[in-house]
């Protein structure tokens, strides 16, 4: 007689589209337990807010929240605390809903532990590259110019620039940066890449006119039109744009940030954005989120400030399903070597 297996459980463990979690179920119904309580879970403001409002659980529902944890085999998404990871006794796989998750990973205690973790990355190329080009565009082709100009019911000609020809350099080279040397290439851009390892296989390497060293960027920033930072936050990557690095920018250059605002000194940043060599910033991501309400960022003409929004789009979750149903598939058959998107605990990305 046959014994039929336990089936695996997974607990949403924040805010998704119940047509998504249909999708997940559907994967295998006979191996695989879904667990989704929204009430348990903070509410949503928009279409996939994978954070929600702020949310208390009362006492049935924490409980509630706790037996859950408890139960999962699997998680969506990383929980806040390490109480709650404590309380998840059976956990051995968590899908994130991000891709820069380094931080988390080690604040969690996850860091030396066999739980395996999968991210978004690759979903947020292509929104991303979308927001840097809104940036560039609006910069070079002059849209706060000619906005204040109908305001003032002016008619009067003027002369722009293109992007066309001009220099695009990425501060790294994986997903993100292909996204935007896709875009950068189809409007004429030359775009170079700066990463720790050029050597590396990158299907994608063939975008970039060219591939340098991280050692090679002081030569290279005086070079560039626009400067685009794509990097996670790590230990090797705070504060890595300092004073030195924002002087050797090209005079009125354009500075993009999608990466994580650790990276960036923003008293540097608001230095040269002050004296103009920095011509225009546009900033998805700030050193402390939200950006507070008294920092000059707000008010200065030449920056524009994005609430780590850039990235979320209607179709995010769709995408971060597909990702995470194709994984279940090979969890659930073994096949861990072909999971997508691992987390290496060594990089921390």
């Amino acid at each position: 007689m046959s014994v039929t297996a336990p089936r695996r459980t997974i607990f949403i463990a924040s805010p998704l589209e119940s047509e998504h979690v249909d999708r997940i179920r559907g994967v295998d119904p006979d191996r695989v337990e879904v667990i989704h309580l929204p009430d348990i879970l903070p509410p949503t403001r928009y279409v996939a807010d994978q954070y929600g409002a702020p949310f208390t659980r009362d006492a049935d529902q924490q409980r509630r929240w706790n037996e859950s944890l408890a139960r999962a085999e699997i998680l969506w998404d990383l929980p806040p605390t390490t109480t709650d990871i404590a309380r998840a006794t059976r956990l051995r796989w968590i899908q994130t809903t991000s891709s820069g998750v380094g931080p988390a990973v080690h604040r969690l205690g996850l860091a030396d532990s066999d739980v395996i973790i999968t991210t978004a990355r690759g979903v947020h190329a292509g929104p991303l590259a979308e927001f840097v080009f809104m940036g560039l565009l609006l910069h070079f082709r002059g849209l706060r110019h000619l906005e204040a100009e109908q305001r003032a019911h002016r008619w009067n000609r003027y002369c722009g620039q293109e992007v066309a020809g001009k220099i695009l350099l990425t501060i790294g080279a994986g997903d993100l940066s292909r996204g935007i040397a896709q875009v950068g290439r189809a409007l004429g851009m030359r775009v170079i890449a700066v990463t720790r390892d050029p050597d590396q296989h990158r299907p994608h390497a063939g975008l970039f006119d060219a591939l340098h060293a991280a050692s090679d960027l002081p030569r290279l920033l005086p070079r560039a039109d626009a400067v685009v930072l794509t990097l996670p936050h790590t230990d090797r990557t705070t504060n890595m744009m300092d004073d030195a690095t924002f002087a050797a920018f090209k005079p009125g250059a354009v500075f993009i940030n999608i990466g994580r605002g650790q990276v960036v000194d923003e008293a540097a940043l608001l230095r040269h954005l002050r004296s103009g060599h920095i011509g225009f910033a546009m900033l998805d991501v700030t050193a402390v989120e939200p950006l507070p309400a008294d920092s000059p960022l707000w008010d200065l003409p030449n920056v524009l400030i994005s609430p780590h929004s850039a990235s979320t789009v209607t179709t995010e979750n769709a995408k971060i399903t597909r990702i995470f149903c194709d994984n279940l598939r090979c969890y659930l058959d073994g096949r861990l070597r072909d999971m997508r998107n691992v987390f290496d605990k060594a990089r921390m990305y």
